[in-house]
């Protein structure tokens, strides 16, 4: 095994630790932006860049206010069960 690799597989083994902070939450901002590229660049007829950044801004900001209200929903859950 080569050391690249070998170094591959170590970092695999050791994942990175984020936490549960609400600061460390804004990681799924570009999680969600690849999310929206990758599937608007299989699912647009033609691509173009107006349509395309427009299209793909659409799908970030409707997944981004989904898991919102998903947060705000299980929030307000969490919370009328712990009272």
């Amino acid at each position: 095994m080569s050391t690249i690799s070998a170094v591959i597989v170590a970092a695999l083994t050791d994942p990175e630790q984020i936490g549960t902070t609400p600061i460390m939450m804004l990681w799924v901002l570009p999680l969600a932006a690849a999310i929206a590229v990758v599937y608007k660049a299989t699912k647009v007829p033609k691509v173009t860049a107006r349509s395309f950044i427009k299209e793909t801004a659409a799908l970030f900001g409707s997944i981004v206010a989904f898991m919102f209200v998903s947060m705000v929903v299980l929030f307000l859950l969490a919370w009328l069960i712990t009272q």
